[in-house]
């Protein structure tokens, strides 16, 4: 069997084993220590890269763990309402369960397939005025965009709702460190994000995550709740519930070495996504995720396309299985979250459209170490069915 071309695979540099060995060297194996801090302070460095930005980072278990944690900072708890994102990941909702609050679930908009900032508003006007009539629907405590794929959503209208009906924002950051709106990093607008370094995403850590905020309570109140909310006194004691969460030393170690290569992984995913913009390009019925101004920038994490069976005579399903004959992944989009079993009959606000991208929507081979080798493998079988 030929060698497996995975969809988007870790990308080691080589510069993460010195970090590592340091931790075994001086046994800073547990929990905290000086990659801890010192991957903290890279990630910053990365996100603050405007002067009137000054982000602090917790580094965390993973992506989900840092939303967990905004959620309980912001109070979310039972009765009451988080907006979320349809169009995303598991781990983008389940942290709001978690806290036993109810999500509505907001439909995409086609420009960047995020987070609609219309049927936002009209889900929150709704569950307003039936607040009002009945107070039978609790509070809305939180809007939960996400930048799917690294393509940054539509901030400056999910913002302006935010500030108009006061409610902060969570943003999932987690595919888009290295994207950017209006030239601010993804990850630095709402009263706090999620960041990941799952195996899969564009730097990793094998698994772990970073929670982001400009405010620096946030962060230290998260620092304290991811050790377990230990409280200040030579014994162990705790006056609140507190969660281990945090990040250990020799994940961190990976990540410092990670971060010393990330403007090139970002290079090279844009790189990978133009290759398959020049394949394309001239075949009908073949449409990408896109860039819908010079304001946003994508690091195109991983490179999406829709494909129109009408006109290209074959499903996206029959180009990934073609795909996955010459055992080459590719993957299709994020099933929405309110279509999952698990949230059947929960409330949903929009036309529709993140059904439809669902249906039409691939994810192509997308990481920054594929070979001349392995493009040529996949654009031969793409070149098979569509040309």
């Amino acid at each position: 069997m030929k060698e497996k071309i995975w969809h988007s695979k870790p990308h080691m540099s080589g510069r993460e084993s010195k970090y590592v060995q340091e931790a075994f060297e001086t046994n800073w194996i547990a929990p905290l220590g000086p990659n801890v801090n010192g991957f903290e302070q890279d990630i910053a460095n990365f996100l603050n890269k405007r002067k009137d930005m000054q982000v602090q980072t917790a580094a965390l278990t993973s992506g989900t763990a840092a939303l967990h944690l905004a959620m309980v900072m912001l109070g979310v708890g039972p009765g009451d309402i988080v907006m979320v994102q349809s169009f995303t990941f598991c781990g983008t909702t389940n942290p709001v369960v978690y806290q036993g609050a109810k999500i509505v679930f907001i439909d995409s908009e086609l420009d960047t397939w995020n987070m609609c900032p219309k049927a936002l508003e009209e889900a929150i006007i709704y569950h307003n005025n039936l607040h009002a009539k009945t107070l039978q629907l609790g509070e809305i405590k939180a809007i939960v965009p996400v930048h799917l794929y690294g393509m940054p959503a539509k901030l400056q209208e999910i913002q302006e709702i935010s500030d108009k009906y006061a409610i902060p924002i969570i943003e999932d950051a987690a595919e888009a460190l290295g994207s950017y709106y209006k030239r601010r990093a993804c990850g630095t607008f709402g009263e706090m994000a999620a960041l990941s370094f799952n195996g899969n995403k564009i730097i990793t850590t094998s698994g772990g995550g970073a929670l982001v905020s400009r405010h620096k309570q946030n962060i230290e109140q998260a620092r304290f709740l991811s050790t377990q909310a230990r409280d200040s006194a030579v014994h162990y004691q705790h006056s609140q519930i507190g969660y281990n969460y945090r990040m250990s030393n020799v994940v961190a170690g990976i990540g410092r070495g990670q971060m010393e290569v990330l403007e090139a992984r970002v290079k090279q995913r844009r790189e990978n996504n133009k290759r398959y913009r020049d394949f394309f390009q001239d075949i009908p019925g073949v449409t990408f995720q896109n860039e819908p101004n010079h304001d946003f920038f994508s690091n195109f994490w991983l490179t999406a396309i829709l494909i129109n069976p009408e006109i290209t005579g074959f499903t996206r399903e029959d180009v990934r299985l073609a795909l996955e004959v010459e055992n080459i992944e590719a993957r299709p989009l994020w099933k929405p979250m309110h279509l999952q079993p698990v949230f059947h009959g929960s409330a949903f606000f929009g036309q529709g459209i993140c059904v439809d991208l669902f249906e039409k929507g691939l994810c192509l081979p997308s990481g920054s170490n594929l070979s001349e080798d392995d493009f040529d493998r996949i654009f031969s079988v793409l070149h098979e069915m569509f040309k």
